[in-house]
């Protein structure tokens, strides 16, 4: 009897399908341009892309992004596909993972790009039992070496704090060792001292987003699968651990 109601659950679940009105799945997602991402919630995996596959009619997808600041041994990112279920009280469940690819970058900077292609594992969009479910589909990081943190230049110059006045009779010169120097006059709040002008580099790498994030037929990315395919340039990759959706995550 329970596989008969299981039956008959999925007829009508079919009978729900929504009529493909496209030869893919389109899945929107936004920003182009790679941002600096320090580490999250104590280096644990984080999503800096999420795209709503609610309703999908693929079993597999294809994402693309870029990457920038990736340095050989320095700084190094582990990113993953993961699908997760969304409930109506603020909360997801992780539903399945790729495997973690390991972004290990160049010696020098280069702009790189990844395609990734996943057979997602999530249950048709429109296969309930009572209520719509929705689901999303997340590009995730986290370090596996770095963040780097690049040290400042020191300086040793006449400052005053932020907002002193320039005028007023601030400076004076002074004769020493056969040259003249700047110096400043007793009372001015500007002085000689060590200033160290913090690095422009974050010391971070570079993701973005997805910048798409489409449902295709196994004819048209037939190497998708469980664990994940991808194809990257401009940065050295390498497959490491196997799916494995019980490490933590951001729960927002």
């Amino acid at each position: 009897m329970n596989e008969l109601a299981e039956l008959k659950r999925r007829l009508s679940a079919i009978e729900r399908a929504p009529a493909p009105e496209s030869r893919f799945d389109r899945y929107p997602v936004v920003e182009w341009a790679t941002r600096g991402r320090p580490p999250t919630g104590g280096n644990i995996w984080s999503s800096v892309g999420v795209a709503n596959v609610t309703g999908m009619t693929f079993d597999r997808v294809e994402t693309k992004f870029i990457t920038d600041n990736l340095y050989t041994g320095r700084r190094e990112a582990e990113v993953r596909l993961a699908a997760f279920r969304h409930t109506g009280r603020a909360e997801r469940e992780i539903v399945s993972a790729s495997s973690v690819l390991n972004l290990t970058g160049t010696t020098n900077r280069v702009v790189g790009v990844v395609v990734m292609r996943w057979v997602h594992g999530i249950p048709f969009g429109w296969d309930y039992d009572t209520a719509t479910t929705v689901y999303t589909i997340e590009l995730q990081h986290r370090y596996r070496k770095g963040p780097e943190d690049p040290k400042g230049r020191t300086m040793y110059t006449i400052a005053a704090p932020e907002g002193s006045a320039v005028d007023g009779n601030i400076l004076n010169w002074g004769y020493q060792d056969n040259f003249w120097i700047t110096s400043y006059k007793t009372g001015s709040p500007w002085a000689p001292d060590f200033v160290t002008v913090p690095n422009a580099d974050e010391g971070s790498y570079n993701i973005s987003p997805m910048h798409y994030c489409v449902g295709l037929p196994q004819t048209r990315i037939p190497e998708a699968d469980e664990k994940g395919w991808a194809w990257t340039r401009g940065t050295n990759s390498s497959w490491g651990r196997d799916p494995d959706i019980t490490e933590p995550h951001m729960s927002v």
